[in-house]
């Protein structure tokens, strides 16, 4: 059975991640290309290996561009080091202002610490990207391709771990709060102030996004691998204690009925692992998606996978009704 639910108007944000190597480019990109028969749609790669560039066979980089040959398909490689660097820029005056006030630190360590990573804040930024998209409006659908999983839960995992980064710096800003109260009988509010209390509702509304059911949907992807399935219930479990429940899962890679003698073996092997699937996520809707003869690259096969992925025909349902049943 197809994947379902993906023209609701209320859903947004679709999300496909698993394990490297299973395909989570080429649903993410063939879904695009599917809804955008019917929705302007965006789609974007947060990997920092982007791929979509080389599925789509045009180059995309990290602006919007239209997809050529598509209409209503738009998509974007997000630099997430990009992403970074501008908010520091933007927002430079009020981080320094903060640790100048807030710290016993001299100008020469304040430079060193403003110019250190915070782990994980550029892939915070990179979601900050698709918010402020999403929050322009400018179109129906977003599609993200993640990276292999423990980046993408990274990704989604990250606001929980920059609120309490943010919170600390609150803490530190309250002290000098105290201070200046203490003395002056009086303060006013500033620029650095303004700063966490907007970086504070950022991270609650992505943290409210990706845990919205309506709006937004992380679905997995995986092959009838035992690694991959490992990792497909390790994705899920960690997503699940976050608070982002996955309702589908695509089976990709999946050899079809044949009278091939190497087919049917190879088949045969693929059926133990997905009915160890079926049976460890019992409460997922599952898609299976067949094996292609050759690489899923350009408009032609993106339409013919996606059509697969995401409105199977007849013949195809059976097929895969019968592998199901298994």
């Amino acid at each position: 059975m197809p994947l379902i639910g993906l023209k609701e108007s209320a859903l947004k944000l679709i999300l496909f991640g698993g394990k490297g190597g299973v395909g989570k480019t080429t649903c993410a990109v063939s879904t695009g290309v599917f809804l955008a028969k019917e929705f302007k749609t965006l789609l974007l790669s947060t990997d920092p290996a982007h791929s979509i560039s080389d599925s789509l066979g045009q180059q995309i980089g990290d602006s919007i561009k239209e997809v050529k040959g598509i209409k209503n398909l738009w998509a974007l490689e997000i630099n997430a080091d990009k992403a970074l660097s501008e908010f520091k820029t933007e927002y430079a005056k009020e981080i320094r202002e903060i640790l100048d006030t807030s710290t016993n630190l001299d100008k020469d360590d304040i430079e060193s610490v403003f110019s250190l990573s915070i782990p994980g804040l550029d892939e915070v930024m990179g979601f900050k990207t698709v918010l402020n998209l999403m929050d322009k409006g400018e179109f129906d659908k977003y599609i993200i391709d993640t990276a292999p999983t423990g980046h993408a839960l990274r990704l989604l995992t990250m606001p929980q771990l920059l609120d309490g980064w943010i919170k600390m710096l609150a803490k530190i800003r309250w002290k000098y709060r105290y201070i200046i109260k203490t003395f002056s009988g009086r303060y006013v509010p500033d620029k650095a102030d303004d700063f966490l209390l907007n970086m504070k509702k950022m991270v609650k509304k992505i943290g409210e996004l990706i845990k919205d059911e309506n709006r937004c949907e992380f679905i997995g992807v995986t092959i009838p691998e035992d690694m991959a399935i490992q990792e497909t219930s390790r994705l899920i479990q960690s997503l699940s204690d976050y608070g982002v429940e996955v309702k589908q899962l695509v089976i990709n890679n999946v050899m079809e009925p044949s009278d091939c003698k190497f087919c049917r073996e190879r088949r045969k092997e693929q059926e133990k692992y997905i009915s160890r699937i079926k049976k460890k996520f019992a409460n997922l809707k599952t898609t299976l998606v067949f094996l292609r003869p050759r690489e899923v690259k350009g408009m032609n096969d993106l339409n013919t996978f996606g059509l697969q992925l995401a409105s199977q025909s007849d013949l195809q349902t059976s097929l895969a009704s019968k592998l199901n049943a298994r």
